[in-house]
């Protein structure tokens, strides 16, 4: 759906930059990123990755969002902390997709749209007994249960029969968000992909605790939702993990016409209620094995 722009370009209060001519939240300018974005939760995991980098030419650091931007085997890299969540991710895209496809001297939309790269490095908990904590798991799809997806165009993007199936078998409430099922891109996929990595479906929940089935002084409201999540099953396939990101990254990579792909370290297993000993050590090998697959010629 083509935005419409007035002939001043887009409004001030829409596209919002600093007094710097930096983009509001990140306070990035377009010259600060590279063509492939390495998206991690933590800031303090920003420079777990960019000590790969053979150099590092810029960082900025405003609230959550921390940017590294450097180069790695002749290839311009930028590592971005998004904080937790996709009412974070919603910020993240729409303002890294701004720096490359608005000029932010007319305030209007280029006439030649640039595709970014962008790779998620997280954290998740698998939802199956037989996916072992410390394993590196690709989405190949995250199922969005959070509902910020619905305020975009996404008829298109959607995959509406596995909806209604997931909705059918978890006696999914009206009152509730609903599921949107978004698939990777399957370029970067292929690169990331080895006989080290498993596959499946990411569910992306609203917060941590009751949205994930835990429960410390408060139930959830639906006390079955763990057991719908694991028993799911359509066409053969099984959602395999959930966490709190990647179905926006993947909705919004889409709408906006960039390639994205979610690879997690599996840090806990719900089915048997295992958490690594070694997740320290599991991120930085996640991290390291990333970035040899991206950059390999």
């Amino acid at each position: 759906m083509a935005v419409k722009q007035t002939a001043m370009g887009i409004k001030d209060s829409e596209l919002i930059l600093n007094p710097d001519g930096s983009v509001y939240h990140l306070h990035l300018k377009p010259e600060n990123i590279g063509p492939t974005i390495i998206t991690v939760g933590d800031p303090d995991r920003v420079s777990a990755v960019s000590k790969y980098f053979d150099t590092i030419d810029f960082k900025q650091h405003k609230r959550e969002f921390k940017t590294h931007t450097g180069v790695l085997k002749n290839q311009r890299i930028s590592v971005v902390s998004t904080g937790i969540g996709s009412d974070n991710i919603d910020i993240v895209l729409n303002e890294l997709d701004a720096l490359v496809n608005i000029d932010f001297k007319s305030r209007k939309i280029k006439a030649n749209l640039t595709s970014l790269n962008i790779i998620r490095i997280g954290t998740s908990g698998a939802l199956q007994a037989d996916i072992p904590v410390d394993a590196f798991l690709l989405s190949s799809h995250g199922l969005d249960l959070n509902g910020m997806l619905q305020y975009y165009p996404i008829d298109n993007i959607r995959n509406k029969e596995f909806e209604a199936e997931f909705c059918k078998h978890s006696r999914w409430g009206n009152k509730r968000a609903q599921p949107i099922l978004v698939q990777n891109s399957k370029a970067i996929e292929n690169k990331l992909m080895s006989d080290r990595v498993l596959k499946g479906i990411t569910a992306t929940c609203a917060g941590f605790y009751a949205p994930q089935g835990r429960a410390l002084r408060l139930a959830p409201q639906d006390t079955d939702f763990l057991d719908k999540l694991q028993s799911f099953v359509c066409n053969g396939i099984k959602i395999t993990n959930f966490e709190m990101e990647t179905s926006a990254l993947y909705g919004l990579s889409k709408l906006l016409g960039h390639q994205a792909c979610s690879i997690s370290a599996i840090l806990a297993n719900r089915a048997n209620g295992s958490f690594s000993k070694t997740a320290e050590t599991t991120m930085d090998t996640l991290i390291q094995y990333t970035l040899e697959k991206l950059t390999n010629q």
